[in-house]
C-alpha cells in the first residue's frame, strides 16, 4: 500500500472526528464512518473516504468492511474502534433493553468488526487493533453502570484478544481517556430520557443534578482535555515499533490508576461515590 490505511468508527464529532482529520493530514488513508449524511459530507471535505455505518446493524457492519477491503485490495493497516455512547441511570432503574443497546453498540459491534478484520491482518502479516476504552473501564462511578459494565467488558475482551494474538504480528492496544471535550453528554442525555423513568425513581433528586450537568453546552469537568489529546496517543499506538499495551489520557485516568493500586477498596469506593 502506498499509504497506511485505517478504519475509524464514530467520526461525526469528538475523538473520531479529530483522529480522522489529523491522520488524513498526516498522510494516512482514512476510512471514516458516521451515520448522518451531513457528517459524511464533512468528512469527505477533509479528505477522508467516508462510509455509512450503523453499529446496531450487522449487515451495515459487513457492508462497511467489505467496501473498505474492496477499495484497498484486501488490506488494512489499522482498525480504531471508537464509536460508543454512555447510558446513564442507576442500575436498579435500567431496563434490560437499555443494557442490551449499550452492549450492542459499545461491545458487540466492535467484536463483529474485529472478527472481520483479524483474518485480513493475519493474511497480510501486520496490523493494529486499537480500542478506545475509558477510565471507567477500570474504576466505576455511580449512575454510569451500563457504560461502566460495557467498558469493563471491553477491557477484558481486549486483554484476552492480545494474549490470543501474541504469536502473530497483530498489535492490540487500549486507550483509556478520562474527560474529553465531545458531544458525549448530549448523547447520554438522549439515552437517559429514552429509557429512565426518573420521576418515579428513588434516585430522582440525583437524577435532576445529572440532567442539569448533561444539558450544559460547556463542559466544565475538571481536567477536561480536547479530543486532540487522544489523537496524540493514537498516533503513538499506530507508529511506535512496540506500542504500549495501554495509553492513559487525562490526569484523572492516571490518578485513578494509581489510587486503585494503592487504596483499600472501601476507601476508593468512598472517593468514587462522591464523583
Amino acid at each position: 500500500m502506498s499509504k497506511k490505511s485505517i478504519l475509524i468508527t464514530g467520526c461525526s464529532t469528538g475523538i473520531g472526528f479529530d483522529a480522522a482529520k489529523t491522520l488524513v493530514e498526516r498522510g494516512y488513508r482514512v476510512f471514516a464512518t458516521a451515520r448522518q449524511q451531513q457528517d459524511l459530507n464533512q468528512l469527505k471535505e477533509l479528505g477522508c473516504e467516508a462510509l455509512y455505518l450503523e453499529l446496531k446493524d450487522e449487515q451495515s457492519i459487513d457492508a462497511c468492511v467489505d467496501s473498505v477491503l474492496e477499495k484497498t485490495g484486501g488490506e488494512l493497516y489499522a482498525l480504531f474502534n471508537n464509536a460508543a455512547y454512555g447510558q446513564p441511570g442507576a442500575i436498579e432503574d435500567l431496563p434490560i433493553e437499555a443494557l442490551k443497546q449499550q452492549f450492542e453498540v459499545n461491545l458487540f459491534s466492535w467484536h463483529r468488526l474485529t472478527q472481520k478484520i483479524i483474518p485480513v491482518m493475519r493474511k497480510q502479516g501486520y496490523g493494529r487493533i486499537i480500542q478506545n476504552s475509558s477510565v471507567l473501564g477500570f474504576v466505576t462511578m455511580p449512575y454510569r453502570g451500563a457504560y461502566n459494565a460495557s467498558k469493563f467488558a471491553l477491557e477484558g475482551y481486549t486483554d484476552t484478544l492480545r494474549l490470543e494474538l501474541s504469536n502473530t504480528p497483530i498489535q492490540v492496544v487500549l486507550i483509556e481517556p478520562g474527560p474529553i471535550e465531545s458531544q458525549f453528554r448530549m448523547n447520554a442525555l438522549k439515552a437517559f430520557e429514552r429509557y429512565i423513568n426518573w420521576e418515579n425513581s428513588e434516585h430522582s433528586v440525583n437524577y435532576q443534578k445529572q440532567m442539569s450537568r448533561l444539558a450544559k453546552t460547556v463542559n466544565n469537568t475538571p481536567f477536561t482535555l480536547p479530543a486532540s489529546a487522544v489523537t496524540k496517543v493514537l498516533i503513538k499506538a499506530l507508529e511506535s515499533k512496540r506500542p504500549k499495551l495501554r495509553y492513559r489520557v487525562t490526569f484523572p485516568t492516571h490518578l485513578f490508576a494509581i489510587l486503585k493500586r494503592l487504596l483499600p477498596t472501601r476507601w476508593l469506593d468512598r472517593l468514587l461515590a462522591k464523583s
